[in-house]
């Protein structure tokens, strides 16, 4: 028999969306468990803060250890032509706070998410590395803990009333479910890698995203981080990074530079340290958000095209918002997949928000900067969503939009399922 142990909820995923909501749960009392499949610290894409992300890393009381940290601090994101020409600087302390919200940081993806583990850990949430879980458990519909291979081989099972699958873009139940549902449009393709010793900016501008254009849309990402080194990265459709029958991803990254002559410049210092790395099509949300005794968060509940690094903050608040939603839950004696409407509606409203403006990026008919000279009351609206404050009324903002292009239909997906609902076929 399986050796079986008991929580009041179990974590799938020591990343930000499930470190943070053991954070969250471990200060409301909770015993808590983190099941991570992986050894800390190990290798994940998504270096960049916005500021927005601000709010959940003080509720999680993370901020003293940021402010320690060597992580390179971000203050502005600017945008290049493919000609190399760059825009003024966009400073957030011009709207937000300058020594709060206003400056975030680029970090190490490897060092944070273990500081962040560490710091669940500190705060009483148990974590156990390299278990991996093999399946739900389940008593009818009613979701009671994950059965679990341990470090030795062994199975194990975690029963808890609440389960929280914050298992990245693995997305366990979305996947094992048949839950993932992509996007129309948002089908990119990315390849990217990691210079030392290229060139950069000095001062406050060292830290700062740059968003650099290649032609059809397509853009690369350059992101300095501490320890000499940038994360550049080019996304666009597969059909163009692919032209010619290219599919090696250091052939077609190495293609792409000359298209921006920012980034050609910039890099033309430094060295690749070596390995590159591609995804396609990553786009996607889980149909359901939470069932009976189940709830996702972060990338498992669903992923957005990165290019205004949205993915950090979302996971982030999201963990915060599930740990207080699953704590009030357990204490109401009530964990059916209606009590995370809430939860589910506010992921559900600022991914919208921020995918009308990713849609709005791709569109050929539209620049922000027609919007804002056209409509200048509208620029702190468009500052405020792109800089993750994401849960408000832009109304106005997409009306300007709908000006210039057609805005994407809202997608049904990423609520609870109801109790009527027919089990889902498994996979």
């Amino acid at each position: 028999m399986n050796r079986v142990e008991e929580c009041d909820a179990v974590i799938i995923g020591g990343g930000p969306a499930g470190a943070s909501a053991a954070c969250v749960l471990a200060e409301h009392g909770r015993r808590v468990v983190v099941l991570e499949r992986e050894q800390f610290p190990r290798y994940h894409i998504g270096e960049s803060m916005i500021p927005f992300t601000y709010p959940a890393l003080e509720r999680i009381g993370l901020l003293p250890r940021l402010r320690e940290s060597g992580f390179v601090k971000k203050y502005s994101v600017q945008f290049v032509s493919p000609s190399g020409r760059a825009s003024q600087p966009f400073y957030f302390f011009n709207r937000y706070d300058r020594e709060t919200v206003a400056q975030s940081w680029q970090v190490l993806r490897s060092e944070f998410d273990q500081m962040l583990l560490d710091h669940a850990r500190s705060r009483g949430a148990e974590v156990r590395e390299r278990h991996e879980v093999v399946e739900f458990l389940k008593e009818g519909n009613r979701h009671v803990g994950v059965r679990v291979r341990t470090p030795s081989g062994d199975l194990a099972d975690w029963r808890a009333p609440m389960t929280l699958d914050a298992s990245g873009r693995e997305a366990i139940a979305a996947t094992r479910n048949a839950w993932r549902r992509g996007d129309p449009r948002l089908n990119k393709v990315a390849v990217w890698t990691y210079y030392e010793g290229s060139r950069r900016d000095t001062g406050i501008d060292e830290g700062q995203t740059t968003v650099a254009y290649i032609p059809n849309k397509g853009w690369f990402w350059h992101i300095p981080l501490h320890q000499d080194r940038v994360s550049v990265g080019v996304v666009a459709e597969g059909k163009y990074l692919t032209r010619g029958g290219i599919k090696d991803p250091r052939a077609i990254f190495e293609r792409e530079i000359p298209e921006n002559r920012w980034i050609a410049e910039r890099l033309s210092t430094g060295r690749c340290l070596g390995d590159y790395w591609l995804t396609a099509e990553y786009t996607f949300r889980s149909q359901y958000s939470a069932a009976d005794g189940l709830v996702l968060a972060g990338d498992a509940y669903g992923f957005l095209d990165p290019v205004f690094s949205s993915g950090m903050m979302l996971a982030l608040k999201s963990g915060v918002a599930a740990g207080d939603a699953i704590h009030a839950a357990l204490q109401a004696g009530d964990c059916r997949a209606e009590r995370f409407t809430g939860y589910s509606q506010m992921m559900h409203e600022g991914i919208e928000n921020m995918r009308k403006l990713v849609y709005a990026f791709y569109d050929p008919q539209v620049t922000f900067r027609n919007v804002t000279d056209r409509w200048p009351e509208l620029a702190g609206d468009l500052t405020d969503c792109l800089s993750g404050d994401v849960n408000k009324d832009f109304s106005r903002l997409f009306a300007a939009f709908g000006e210039f292009m057609t805005l994407p239909e809202t997608l049904p997906y990423g609520f609870p399922r109801s109790a009527g609902h027919p089990e889902p076929v498994t996979t």
